[in-house]
């Protein structure tokens, strides 16, 4: 009989899995040299990978990973779209840009293709109830198609109204698509959007993951709030469809921007929309049905910002920057999420120290315990540099607004952090119009009387453990 040598399974199971594991290691880290990233970020990597064994691969495999090199809608795609014959047709000739917005305006036309319109109308909304009873008097009156895309929707009384109200326009014959955040929107049941499916509404969730906390693009989410009626008036801003945008939530009250459009830029959000739609539905919608022929409507000039983890550049981002380095005068911002990277830091700092009245809101108190601490740790090096910075006190700050000089204002769903600049698909309106801008500065001086002026001594002096925690959640800043 032929012996067979004993061999220590456990023992070559673990040689094995040791060897998969390092050359998966290996491997990882070249990538992570490969992509050529900020040498800081490599460098951080690559020591969490080496440092935190078998759990550094696993956080790098959700939060690491670039997507804005790997293209989750082709360009090819998103040229179809884009290049509809009406939409270009009702663009603006750059003989009159205004002269003060030009570099800001060719900069959008070149990162991303995003012209700029004029003849609209556009009505700021700070009150909840006041922009869901407008929205819904518009949707009513829909003859033809309505639109939606929500990071969040919940049920309850704007939900279930919103719910109702389409259904009810979907049995009268009008197209209605709707898009969710499948990560954002999922406090709420199956049903709630079964009940729409059933009723003839076309419903689609955004990036779908059956084990949210499992699935490497849970960290990739589409943030945006877009609503198009009949391709003649849309709506974009911070309103997500919940009831705390209209009672408060836990907070005494949820202050929020919104605006509302009329005229030919309601184009943009159209088509921010239709390259959503083709991302989550594979139909792809270009007819000029889409895009109707539309009159005047005001004096605005808008031009409609969108950006994503795959686009070529950080563009709403470099919208900012662009204005921060370009405002003579001042510049005043509002975003409940203050971790900004290396560069729109830079930008504040050199603003402030050129002598430009930089005023940046946050909110006092926040829905996140760690994003409000990291984002205090960037306060003391922002008004070293001369920004004021004043804490929201009435209740929870959600608008993500900036007015400058008058002239340029943006409200949108972007936050001044790393998770709208490279994780989250954003979309902002840029206005150019002195009476809007005058309209946006009113109502962040109104807003700064609900706040308090932090005073940069005061704050340098806060106890040695709050600092710490800070400084900690900061390192985290990056996953919130």
């Amino acid at each position: 009989m032929i012996l067979l040598p004993d061999f220590n399974w456990p023992d070559i199971f673990m040689f094995l899995f040791n060897s998969v594991y390092w050359i998966t290691l290996v491997g990882v880290m070249v990538v992570v040299i490969l992509d050529n990233r900020n040498p800081v970020k490599t460098i951080s990597w690559i020591l969490v990978l080496f440092f935190l064994p078998y759990v550094g691969i696993i956080l790098y495999i959700f939060f690491g990973q670039r997507y804005r090199k790997q293209k989750i809608i082709s360009k090819k795609s998103i040229r179809n779209i884009e290049n509809n014959p009406a939409y270009l047709y009702e663009e603006l000739d750059p003989a009159h840009y205004p002269a003060e917005c030009t570099k800001l305006i060719r900069m959008f036309r070149r990162n991303n293709s995003h012209p700029v319109f004029s003849g609209n109308s556009v009505e700021l909304f700070t009150d909840g109830r006041e922009k869901f009873d407008r929205m819904f008097e518009d949707i009513r009156h829909a003859r033809k198609h309505i639109h939606v895309d929500y990071y969040i929707i919940e049920q309850g009384k704007i939900g279930d109204e919103l719910q109702h109200l389409l259904i009810e326009k979907a049995k009268e014959g009008v197209e209605v698509r709707l898009i969710y955040d499948d990560i954002g929107s999922w406090k709420t049941k199956q049903r709630f959007f079964t009940e729409m499916k059933d009723a003839g509404i076309q419903v689609y969730p955004f990036l779908k993951v059956l084990l949210p906390y499992l699935s490497p693009k849970f960290n990739y989410r589409n943030h945006r709030k877009i609503v198009v009626i009949d391709g003649e008036i849309g709506y974009t801003g911070g309103f997500n469809v919940a009831d705390r945008y209209i009672d408060g939530g836990k907070f005494p009250f949820w202050r929020d921007s919104h605006v509302r459009i009329a005229g030919k830029a309601v184009y943009g959000l159209q088509t921010a929309f239709l390259i959503d739609w083709f991302f989550v539905s594979r139909s792809l919608l270009t007819s000029k049905y889409f895009f109707p022929n539309l009159n005047d409507a005001g004096d605005c000039l808008v031009q409609t910002a969108t950006s994503s983890p795959d686009t070529d550049w950080e563009n709403i981002m470099q919208g900012i920057f662009s204005i921060l380095n370009n405002a003579k005068k001042y510049v005043y911002i509002q975003t409940p999420y203050f971790l900004p990277n290396e560069s729109l830091l830079t930008a504040l700092q050199t603003a402030a120290l050129s002598g430009v009245d930089v005023r940046l809101m946050v909110p006092e108190k926040s829905d996140t315990w760690v994003a409000l601490k990291a984002m205090q740790s960037y306060l003391a090096e922002t008004m070293e540099a001369g920004v004021k910075v004043y804490f929201y006190q009435e209740g929870y700050l959600h608008a993500k607004t900036l007015v400058a000089d008058d002239i340029v204002s943006t409200v949108g769903s972007t936050n001044l952090d790393y998770r709208s600049f490279e994780f989250n698909f954003e979309v902002n309106a840029f206005i150019y119009n002195k009476d809007f801008g005058k309209r946006m500065k009113e109502v962040f001086l109104k807003d700064q009387k609900q706040c308090r002026l932090i005073d940069l001594e005061e704050w340098m002096h806060r106890p040695k453990m709050v600092r710490w925690s800070e400084s900690i959640c900061r390192l985290i800043g990056p996953l919130l």
